[in-house]
């Protein structure tokens, strides 16, 4: 069907076509029939959306980008869904040719946002976001674009990029900023007073729940150094903080962890070691040596098993009879069930030794979520349940340490409002810690309210 340009499409393609930077005044012999040049030669007319597909091609040809970007970026305002879809498209493509990956991702994320079962697009976004450096979300793209039901000829060559597909780029990193209410900041128990084997003990106003409002920061930057075809290094730094107008409960941790990254076909291993640190009211709480190996598996199209087990040698500087070691194992999986939803679970064992074994404890633990595109919003939730006992009783409390702890988020991405990139994301929590010591015993309402890429 024949689309004639709106009145402000038509003006926007004669800006595309009388730019004093670098072209020449347009004339009647060179447009398409049909097409119109008033007299000031600042509107054209008569345009179909074709002729402007193909007069973006033109410029896009001939080395004038920024021309090209201006039809596209017009056409993708056009009425016709099959139309501004292919527009972004060739956006997408064009900006990726430029190394412009964000902005192509953004143009392929539109896309799907109104047709999700484009798979072409959804691999192209897993393209472009493995050169952003974000391999572990390109791989979902590719799982989601799986589950939207390709041919058996199309899933195979999908199988080989999958196969292929490994991030080249040398340095990144990636930044998240949100608002933190807390209804219980420094998760402490609302008791005024704890039993304890010598006499009842009167808790103070700071050891007590507090609620309060802070800032959540989290990032990190890497580098990716190749060393052969298969193996790469990878130094990573990463932190992760919670401010308070209160310091006494800023809560910060940071890492530099170098690991060696091995990839073959489905599988992908990572063992990794460096130190990590946690302060907490602006003073030093735990220092740990650690060291872990992570093997990643793709398990058929549509779903993919992570692997971890961690060591850790923990010096807590307060308190010297928490010191000991930390073992953590975690098993994972996540699978694509459509184009839009996603789930996953995830078992973790930990083992915490201590020279105190009132501190040492077992635990395990389950976690279920979950996730789906509904246009422009992605939402998503999750579950956990874990058991927790000590080794022996802590003095001076008159129990062994056994608890529950039991959370529940949801929260929801909005690309509707895009800045620079960057999109609003809320997430909501419930926390509940049941214990049989009651300075363990707590509940927590927490909120974020911060930005994320909008892809």
């Amino acid at each position: 069907m024949k689309h004639t340009a709106p009145g402000a499409l038509a003006l926007i393609c004669a800006l595309a076509f009388h730019n004093a930077a670098h072209a020449e005044p347009v004339n009647d012999e060179i447009l398409p029939a049909g097409a119109h040049l008033s007299g000031d030669a600042t509107a054209l007319t008569g345009l179909s959306a074709a002729q402007l597909f193909d007069l973006a091609e033109q410029a896009r040809a001939a080395g004038r980008a920024a021309d090209a970007e201006t039809i596209y970026t017009a056409l993708t305002r056009d009425p016709n869904i099959d139309i501004r879809s292919e527009a972004r498209f060739r956006l997408g493509m064009m900006l990726a040719e430029h190394q412009r990956h964000a902005d192509a991702a953004l143009s392929f994320r539109a896309i799907l946002d109104e047709q999700p079962g484009a798979a072409r697009v959804r691999l192209e976004l897993a393209r472009v976001l493995a050169a952003m450096g974000d391999e572990g979300r390109a791989r979902q793209q590719i799982r989601q674009a799986q589950a939207s039901g390709l041919p058996p000829e199309v899933a195979q060559v999908v199988d080989r990029f999958a196969a292929a597909l490994r991030s080249n780029r040398r340095f990144g990193g990636n930044f998240e900023f949100a608002i933190a209410p807390d209804s219980n900041i420094n998760r402490a128990t609302d008791a005024k007073t704890l039993d304890t084997v010598i006499a009842p003990l009167t808790l103070s106003d700071d050891a007590r729940q507090q609620s309060g409002l802070g800032v959540h920061l989290t990032g990190q930057i890497y580098a990716r150094l190749g060393l052969t075809p298969r193996l790469t290094l990878v130094p990573r730094v990463s932190g992760d903080g919670t401010f308070y107008r209160a310091g006494a409960f800023n809560d910060v941790s940071a890492s530099a962890l170098v690991g060696i990254e091995w990839q073959a076909g489905r599988n992908r291993l990572i063992p990794s070691g460096g130190v990590t640190w946690r302060s907490y009211g602006g003073k030093t709480y735990a220092r740990t040596r650690t060291a872990d190996i992570r093997w990643t598996h793709r398990l058929g199209r549509r779903a993919q098993t992570d692997t971890v087990f961690s060591y850790g040698r923990t010096d807590y500087v307060r308190n010297a009879q928490q010191d000991g070691s930390l073992y953590n194992l975690n098993l994972s999986l996540e699978r694509a069930l459509t184009a839009r939803t996603g789930i996953g679970i995830s078992v973790s064992g930990n083992r915490q030794t201590a020279r105190d074994p009132g501190y040492a404890t077992a635990s395990g633990g389950v976690t279920l979520l979950g996730w789906r595109d509904m246009g422009k919003v992605t939402l998503f939730a999750n579950a956990t349940a874990r058991r927790l006992e000590a080794d022996a009783r802590l003095f001076p409390f008159t129990d062994r340490r056994r608890e529950w702890y039991l959370r529940g988020g949801m929260g929801a991405t909005l690309r509707q409002i895009e800045v620079a990139g960057f999109s609003p994301v809320l997430r909501v929590a419930y926390e509940r810690n049941i214990s049989t010591v009651e300075i363990y015993d707590y509940r927590r309402v927490a909120v974020d309210i911060g930005i994320t890429r909008a892809f």
